[in-house]
């Protein structure tokens, strides 16, 4: 779906509607939202190191800035939404010395840098769309901005912010008198080497100092010439250089998950305000981590989690999950997505194939209500009480993106026209799997031994047991009956010839 799909929606609100109030982990306050040019909200979102797919976990930071922009529609603004391809320089630590993920899974794949990053590009794109998540308007590779991050790595030099090592350009932080603001960082309690597989550079002048520019990699298959030698970027100029190339020097809003807060967008903010004077972004928005097992949402928030991620999906532990493996499961994205608006986009969910299973069964509830309620006709509310479901839902959505207590007002309304009303922001499918969950002609009451079936199959695909399943459901096709799993559930007809 393109932004501009959910224009009509939002402008038929704007004059009646709360203002929208964001968590600004800048100011660790929430604050109204007023962009810095009524006519354009500028928002930029790190995107994907595209060197493996992207795990659900990074996808719940994807879904959480998709419903920000959604949000950010519903209220009438026009968004130049802009999310990067790092397909260059990204270290396999927040440090900067270890090494590069894009050129290590280019070794292991064996293929070159270029097909590795293409492949997983395309891979990323398709499981958002799988998601609903609405296609960012551009999408910047790093590759193919080298030169506008040689220019800001310049800009910088010439105002003495960098030094040179064996390595490489440096970021002279103890020159910037703001440096770790966002954070709230000291620098003089800073260490580096804390993990073994950190190789730290003895040359640099304070840990946090962060690299520019690599020129010591003779080996490294991705290089540019460069006015300091044969190189090529580091992580944190690639976002800074990119993002103002697109959406100037000041953005409105800047998103990510919170694991960037300590490092990547404190440097982010360092070397884009000490290059140009302006303020890099106004408003910090940050989304906290998907961790596994257990099946509850929790209370953790993301600023007390920022300097604990023990439990979050990563792809270099064992609890890597794909929207393929959920597929694959038996499970449908958006139940995912559902299961994503359960929980604030700044606490911890916890994810687990129970929690998921409960998402489905409320999701599959809400594609039913067309058929319960007269085709969306007879919901029971009048005008009143609709207007005043409709009214609690954008007051949650405007409450810095308060989903869950959005979410929990249309189920009490128990309204189909609401929830359709209010996809273009929850990104559900609902008309179109509303219709897919309508029975069907020729559907009728089932006989004894045909649901007995029925019931077993079900049982077995809750357990997963998909070779039984398939036995089962040849089982009831042979005594006439067609058997369909769909998003809503499993529809059973009798065969009429």
């Amino acid at each position: 779906m393109a932004a501009a799909d959910l224009r009509p929606f939002a402008i038929c609100y704007n004059n009646a509607m709360s203002p929208l109030v964001l968590f600004n982990t800048l100011s660790r306050s929430k604050e109204e939202f007023v962009p810095s040019d009524p006519a354009l909200v500028r928002m930029y979102c790190c995107g994907p190191t595209v060197y493996n797919y992207a795990h659900i976990g990074n996808l719940r930071t994807y879904i959480f800035e998709d419903l920000l922009h959604r949000i950010l529609l519903l209220n009438g603004y026009n968004v130049k939404h802009v999310m990067n391809i790092t397909d260059v320089g990204h270290m396999t630590s927040d440090g900067d010395a270890g090494e590069d993920k894009m050129a290590k899974a280019a070794e292991r794949e064996q293929k070159s840098p270029w097909e590795l990053a293409r492949f997983y590009e395309d891979a990323f794109f398709h499981d958002c769309a799988r998601l609903n998540i609405i296609r960012p308007d551009v999408a910047p590779r790093a590759t193919e901005h080298v030169a506008q991050m040689i220019t800001l790595i310049q800009q910088l030099e010439e105002k003495g912010y960098t030094y040179e090592t064996p390595e490489g350009i440096y970021f002279d932080t103890a020159k910037d008198e703001d440096y770790g603001k966002l954070a709230g960082l000291n620098l003089a309690g800073q260490r580096e080497g804390a993990r073994e597989d950190v190789n730290v550079d003895t040359n640099k002048r304070h840990p946090a100092d962060f690299i520019l520019w690599f020129t010591n990699k003779p080996t490294h298959i991705m290089k540019w010439d460069s006015p300091w030698g044969t190189g090529y970027p580091g992580w944190h100029i690639e976002c800074s250089a990119m993002s103002m190339e697109y959406l100037g020097e000041t953005l409105d809003i800047h998103c990510g998950g919170i694991d960037h807060i300590p490092v990547h967008n404190t440097n982010e903010i360092a070397q884009s305000e000490c290059a140009t004077d302006h303020v890099f972004a106004r408003y910090w928005v940050h989304g906290a981590f998907l961790t596994v097992g257990g099946g509850a949402v929790t209370g953790r928030t993301a600023d007390k989690m920022a300097k604990d991620d023990i439990g979050k999906m990563s792809k270099s532990g064992n609890n890597f999950l794909t929207v393929q493996k959920l597929i694959d499961d038996g499970f449908d994205p958006l139940a995912y997505r559902y299961l994503c608006l359960m929980a604030h986009y700044r606490s911890e969910l916890t994810y687990s194939p129970e929690s998921l299973g409960a998402a489905t069964t409320a999701l599959s509830k809400v594609w039913e209500l067309k058929a319960r309620q007269d085709g969306g006709k007879n919901d029971g509310l009048s005008d009143a009480e609709y207007a005043e479901a409709r009214a609690l839902v954008i007051a949650a959505l405007n409450d810095d993106l308060n989903l869950p207590r959005a979410v929990a007002a249309l189920q009490g309304a128990k309204s189909y026209r609401l929830w359709l009303e209010f996809d273009s922001v929850l990104g559900l499918d609902i008309e179109k799997r509303s219709r897919e969950a309508e029975p069907k002609p020729g559907a009728v009451d089932l006989p004894e031994e045909v649901a007995a079936l029925m019931s077993e199959r079900d049982a077995a695909r809750s357990a997963r047991n998909y070779a039984a399943s398939d036995t089962l459901r040849a089982q009831i096709e042979a005594l006439g009956y067609t058997v369909m799993d769909s998003p809503g559930g499993t529809i059973v007809q009798k065969n009429l010839l």
